[in-house]
């Protein structure tokens, strides 16, 4: 067991997954694993319920020749490609403690030439974490992409995302961002609403049709309610650079399983032996009420939590 300050980071078995780590500051705790991955499998309150979608059939099992779901948080390479991004995760990696900091490194994917790591870090007090996303180009000639981090939530909770600041006309006539639609996107379907600041997609398991839509927004931030509890996570976008599916820092997709927030950094051009990062920046948060989806009512009870 490794302890800084009021940190903790202790090796457990997890679903079936005996060499995996948690993280916990006795307010919240999140498990990362050691047997496939990196991926955060867990961010919850101690004792409490994991914010994080988990498929139960594919718990603590490794070394499937395919890509697995599985569930819980990653990291990804962008653009989506149907070859580059789905190579199997399903192998041990590379676990380092470092006080209160843990890193989890993937080997280098056959497939991509790209390894890929996460790291957390903590806060000794309160919910916040720091996940920081590492992609190395460890082949022999560059390559271009940006880093991706995913997270699937739990089913039944609803996401949040808002646009950038909004104005008025014709005081302000650029564009302020993109709104991104994939094909399969319905902007009919119930489970989407829009006000004049948020976009909110609600996941619904009886409902299978998939649904994306993605956005710009310098302060990027995505929020999932689950019961009463909140997860928030914010990254910070830099508009004078290029960004993949047509300009998204944030993304949201959902099914009949999960709904997942994703933010995007910028496309780069990494050469042999280079890295990218990505810090996305974490919190949970107790008794939180929507009574009503509108502006005013977001305004009140999450733009607090997001700033």
């Amino acid at each position: 067991m490794s302890a800084t300050a009021a940190v903790k980071i202790e090796k457990i078995n997890y679903q079936g997954w005996p060499n995996s780590y948690r993280v916990t500051n006795g307010e919240v705790e999140l498990v990362i694993t050691g047997d496939i991955g990196p991926r955060i499998m867990r961010y919850g309150f101690v004792n409490g319920q994991n914010l994080f979608k988990e498929f139960a059939e594919q718990m603590g099992k490794s070394g499937e020749p395919a890509w697995q779901t599985r569930g819980g948080h990653r990291v990804w390479a962008a653009p989506e490609d149907p070859v580059r991004t789905y190579p199997p995760d399903n192998s041990p990696v590379r676990i380092v403690v470092k006080g209160d900091v843990l890193e989890a490194t993937q080997p280098v994917e056959t497939q991509t030439g790209l390894e890929k790591q996460i790291v957390v870090k903590m806060a000794p007090s309160g919910t916040g974490v720091e996940v920081l996303h590492r992609i190395r180009n460890a082949t022999l000639w560059p390559l271009e992409f940006a880093p991706w981090a995913l997270t699937m939530m739990a089913p039944g909770g609803t996401g949040i995302h808002g646009f950038p600041p909004r104005g008025t006309h014709p005081e302000m006539l650029a564009p302020t961002n993109p709104l991104v639609m994939s094909a399969y996107s319905d902007l009919s379907d119930p489970r989407w609403k829009f006000t004049r600041k948020y976009l909110t997609l609600r996941q619904d398991p009886n409902n299978r049709v998939p649904q994306k839509l993605g956005s710009f927004n310098a302060d990027t931030w995505g929020a999932y309610l689950l019961g009463s509890e909140l997860f928030v996570k914010r990254y910070q976008a830099d508009p004078s650079k290029q960004y993949p599916d047509m300009g998204c820092s944030f993304e949201t997709f959902t099914n009949a399983d999960f709904l997942e927030l994703e933010t995007l950094g910028p496309v780069s051009t990494v050469a042999p032996g280079g890295w990218v990062e990505h810090i996305e920046r974490w919190t949970l948060h107790r008794n939180v009420q929507i009574r009503e989806w509108t502006d005013a009512e977001l305004d009140r009870v999450i733009a607090p939590l997001v700033r």
